[in-house]
């Protein structure tokens, strides 16, 4: 192997042999923080560090004595599904004081712990950072009370922290998501979902209260993902009269016929004024109104004066002045719990890897560092100047400083919530811009979970930007058939939590109709076009920017949305519909591998989607703890086949009862699904048996996620704000001309940045035989898959986090953050 220079470290240079790594769950619960201890322990065993646990966080370490234990490969199965934290989590008064910490540097230094990961929120990654400052101090007062020598003093001479943020709130700045934020995120929604039901049956309005005191992002993003008529968060407390404002807009969506309306409101709101909006205080009676709604109300939010919102204040509002049955649902410690969804599965798993990276590179100078996300990259950031600016939220909160508040929550936040206002509020008709354009927007290809949000967000942006908006049914093929009508603002009303496509898809392409759809686009006097789909809308796009040539209809501005559960489309890692058919593989392979639960050695071989993309395989199998992911781009042979069956083998003859193996469905024509059901059937006769199966069409289905809710919607908003841009700029001479490469592009996300990136520069980067793009960023986690499944392999660490410095705001073209 060539010698790694300083952009590029393999696995192998890294060694942690001597040392001794310490993981702890403190303060509050969130689910993934299994994961991340899975993968703190798996990932220092494997470099030759010892690994231990300590229980009950901070608690246990003071404590000492069975709290603080060795852990082993095995001591850390079929963590992945189960929520909270197996090791224990504990507020402990002890460690803040000096007394206590001198017990827990004791304590540490008897089994010879200089590395710590600490996986909690910013109190307890606060307190290890003293502690750390302290330890050498600690160690001479230890040393003077001759309960250690001064060889131990010299040996563990520093402490090393490094933190992963678990809190359900993501209130943690420097971060796009914490560990858990995702799970509660699901709770909400899968709450929220089936209120409606009940809800729209009975007529009623719901409020709701979510968890988040001092942050609204739970708040606000589960507004956005469930299409919301109102929020309230601390952040952002309301303007004088949003009783008056909150009430006339439930009416005129009444109005309209809408069944459905919701509300989100924080715990504890307050007026502008520092006055609490109690159940008492009431507007004057308005027009009764007879549909649903129903509000969801976030705890902790306040109005501009630090004075609560409260759920019995809303209802009060809601049933005196206009007259609705109300009912009020408080969802509390419900969203700490449950299993951790994929995403923060792979998030935790991630970060974990990546903590035990640092611990291994630090040196004394080194500050401690807590591992972040931002996009979809891996970064490490100062611990203390993110609490630095996390305190700064707060401090701009109870100053009054609402805006500047806002700003610091950071880029992600400020854009849920400009989105949430431009999608939720329609502006009256006399206020709207008016372009004379109009746009038309279709579903391609097959369909995806997240595509019904994608066209509500684009229909509603359009409309506020003054555009006429345009549905076409059934993709091109309904187009050349003429399947186009108007849309309005109501008509896409609660269309985020349907899955499919409400439009009608088709894989059809537009090239054998090219002369039909140039003609209805002539009719129609079509002057825009957005595509929502995957490959083939890509494909689609491409055949459209071609026939420029021959049919001026298209010399137009034209963009695309990724929308695929294959996730195969090039220019972007992520596509709308991947993360809901993740949560079905994964949920799937808990419900299959806990099947086994009691019965003798099992392995499971499991067929997932994706065409020639592993990328379900792949990210699923690393979500659901799988031994191998068989995929095209990796080839694989008989041998590779026979080494899988040994190495499981060799797992089974310990305490682990089950094994795990995903295929994806054209990752080769010879070793089926069945074949490799056979072959591992026959070779484990008297070690396991086997059983297969093959997931088919359910991954396409369901509800969306709040992921796919939200990404769907905040890059569709985007993507129409840069139509209305190109528009004005390519609109000459009472016509829109556009013919240049740059109007005609696909808008995905790229590590840290969403890019509008034109299609035809995008074609050398696809492999068009086989549907994917030539390079996938995703193939660098199969090692991490591999060594957590106790593989030895290398490693690519020249993607893994440098520290870096919290910057206040990112950069428009650098920021990812709409992905959630």
């Amino acid at each position: 192997m060539a010698q790694p220079d300083s952009k590029k470290i393999f696995f192998e240079n890294l060694s942690g042999a001597g040392k001794a790594i310490a993981v702890l769950t403190s303060g509050g619960d969130a689910q993934g923080m299994n994961a991340a201890v899975r993968a703190v322990v798996r990932m220092g065993l494997y470099v030759g560090a010892k690994v231990y646990f300590i229980h009950e966080g901070y608690q246990g370490m003071v404590d000492g004595g069975e709290n603080i234990r060795e852990a082993s490969w095995e001591s850390v199965s079929s963590m992945l599904q189960v929520g909270g934290t197996v090791i224990g989590s504990a507020r402990c008064k002890d460690f803040r004081t000096h007394e206590g910490r001198l017990k827990a540097a004791h304590n540490l230094v008897q089994y010879g712990i200089t590395n710590l990961c600490v996986i909690g929120g910013d109190g307890s990654l606060t307190g290890a950072n003293l502690f750390r400052e302290e330890w050498s101090g600690l160690l001479g007062e230890l040393m003077e009370q001759g309960l250690i020598e001064a060889d131990a003093v010299q040996k563990y001479s520093a402490l090393h922290i490094v933190g992963m943020v678990g809190s359900i709130d993501n209130d943690f700045c420097g971060t796009d998501m914490t560990i858990g934020t995702d799970s509660a995120l699901h709770r909400i929604i899968e709450v929220v979902d089936a209120i409606m039901t009940t809800a729209q049956s009975h007529q009623r309005t719901f409020v709701l209260e979510v968890m988040g005191r001092h942050c609204g992002y739970l708040a606000l993003v589960s507004a956005l993902a469930c299409g919301a008529d109102w929020v309230l968060i601390p952040e952002m407390p309301p303007e004088d009269g949003w009783e008056d404002k909150m009430c006339q807009k439930l009416s005129a969506t009444r109005s309209r016929g809408t069944r459905l309306n919701i509300i989100i409101v924080a715990e504890g709101a307050l007026d502008r004024h520092g006055k609490a909006i109690t159940s008492s205080y009431v507007k004057d009676n308005r027009a009764g109104m007879k549909r649903l709604n129903i509000i969801i109300v976030a705890e902790g939010a306040i109005d501009q004066n630090n004075k609560p919102i409260t759920t019995d204040c809303i209802k009060d509002l809601v049933v005196k002045c206009l007259g609705f049955d109300t009912r009020v649902t408080i969802l509390g410690h419900v969203q700490r719990g449950g299993t951790p969804s994929a995403f923060d599965r792979i998030l935790a798993s991630r970060m974990g890897v990546e903590a035990v990276f640092a611990l291994l590179e630090t040196t004394a100078n080194t500050p401690a560092c807590v591992v972040s996300l931002v996009g979809n990259q891996s970064v490490r950031l100062p611990l203390m100047e993110c609490v630095q600016m996390t305190q700064e939220v707060q401090k701009a909160m109870d100053e009054k400083r609402f805006e500047e508040a806002v700003k610091l929550r950071g880029r992600s936040f400020e854009n849920n919530l400009k989105t949430y206002k431009l999608l939720a509020h329609r502006k009256p008709e006399s206020e709207l811009p008016v372009s004379n354009f109009n746009v038309a927007v279709l579903n391609v290809g097959a369909p995806s979970a997240g595509m019904n949000a994608a066209v509500r967000s684009a229909v509603r942006v359009g409309i506020s930007e003054g555009h006429k908006m345009f549905a076409v049914s059934d993709g091109f093929e309904g187009f050349s058939k003429g399947q186009i009508k108007e849309i309005k603002w109501a008509d896409v009303g609660g269309w985020t939590g349907q899955g499919g496509s409400l439009l009608g898809t088709k894989r059809t392409l537009p090239a054998k109709h090219v002369e039909k759809i140039a003609a209805e686009m002539r009719k129609h006097n079509i002057n825009a076009l957005l595509i929502i789909g995957g490959f083939e809308a890509f494909e689609s796009l491409l055949q459209l920017y071609e026939a420029r040539g021959t049919y001026e209809e298209f010399c137009i501005p034209m963009c695309m949305l990724p929308a695929t559960i294959s996730n195969n489309v090039p220019g972007t890692d992520l596509s709308i519909g991947a993360d809901t058919a993740l949560n079905a593989i994964v949920e799937t392979c808990d419900r299959i591998k806990q099947s086994a639960s009691g019965t003798k050695r099992r392995v499971f071989i499991i067929e997932t989607m994706g065409g020639y993309c592993g990328y379900l395989a792949t990210v699923g199998g690393l979500a659901a703890g799988a031994d191998a992911a068989y995929i095209f781009e990796e080839p694989f042979d008989i041998r590779d086949l026979q080494a899988n069956v040994e190495h499981l083998t060799e797992k089974m003859k310990t305490s682990i009862q089950r094994g795990l193996v995903l295929r994806n469905e054209n990752s080769n024509e010879n070793y089926t699904t069945d074949f490799i059901y056979q072959l591992y059937s026959e070779e484990g006769k008297g070690v396991f048996d086997c059983r297969k199966n093959v997931l088919g069409h359910m991954q396409q289905g369901g509800a969306p996620s709040p992921f796919d809710r939200n990404f769907g919607t905040k890059i569709s908003a985007k993507a129409m704000q840069w139509i209305t841009k190109k528009l004005d700029e390519t609109f000459r001479r009472g016509r829109v001309f556009a013919n240049s490469e740059d109007t005609c592009c696909l808008l995905g996300m790229r590590r840290r940045a969403l890019v509008f990136q034109p299609v035809v520069q995008l074609k050398d980067q696809t492999d068009f035989i086989h549907r994917i793009p030539k390079e996938q960023w995703w193939l660098k986690l199969r090692p991490l898959m591999k060594i957590l499944a106790k593989y030895k392999t290398s490693y690519d660490v020249s993607d893994s986090g440098q520290l870096e410095h919290v910057v206040r705001n990112r950069p428009k073209e650098l920021d990812a953050s709409v992905a959630m």
